[in-house]
């Protein structure tokens, strides 16, 4: 059973908190992270592309010569996809890009990279997470006392609008609920912050 250390907002440690070995100290399945970060980039694609076929394009309700005598190569429409303003031989097409998961895959690819933070050191637990108003400042000088130079995810019990409004002019940091929690944003950022309570509900979910 992992042991981390709880902090204060201002980096000060306040206590230790035992995690869940069957959520923070699972082995790393590499394949099963790989699919569940495909899965969800594919269903964020709008997948609106689309081209004409020979039977959408203008034109084409004659045939452009007669069939034999002409010395020219026989063709029965403007619209064939061998002229200039005629169909797309296989263009694309709307269509839906997402797939799905088993939900035991889904759910063991969120172990995997939330294992991995805790083994490399990068989950930091955070004893409370609030501001009493949105204040930018305040939120840099709550990365600048834990020394976070790159991408930070904060992770809170519920969305919490005086954190996320003050997180939101920061480059690299974002903020989400513990039911929102997902592997790409866990990979896409270098330190994970986490709440004593977004860690409760998570192992009330997960477990």
């Amino acid at each position: 059973m992992p042991t981390v250390s709880v902090y204060s907002m201002s980096n000060e440690k306040v206590g230790d908190i035992n995690l869940s070995d069957d959520i923070f100290n699972v082995e790393m399945n590499a394949g099963v992270v790989h699919q569940a970060v495909v899965m969800q980039l594919a269903s964020q694609r709008l997948g609106t592309h689309s081209t004409k076929t020979r039977a959408e394009v203008r034109g084409g309700g004659r045939k452009p010569w007669r069939q034999k005598g002409t010395g020219r190569a026989r063709v029965g429409s403007r619209r064939s996809p061998l002229w200039r303003g005629g169909g797309i031989i296989f263009g694309p097409k709307p269509r839906d890009y997402s797939f799905k998961m088993p939900r035991k895959q889904r759910r063991l690819a969120l172990k995997c990279v939330l294992s991995d933070k805790v083994k490399s050191g990068d989950l930091i637990v955070l004893d409370d997470l609030n501001f009493e108003a949105p204040k930018t400042k305040q939120f840099v000088k709550l990365l600048s006392d834990f020394n976070v130079e790159k991408k930070a995810l904060f992770i809170t019990l519920e969305m919490i609008e005086n954190v996320t409004r003050s997180a939101n002019n920061i480059q690299g940091v974002k903020t989400i609920g513990a039911l929102n929690l997902n592997v790409y944003d866990i990979l896409n950022h270098d330190k994970l912050f986490i709440t004593k309570e977004a860690i409760a509900k998570i192992e009330e979910v997960y477990v």
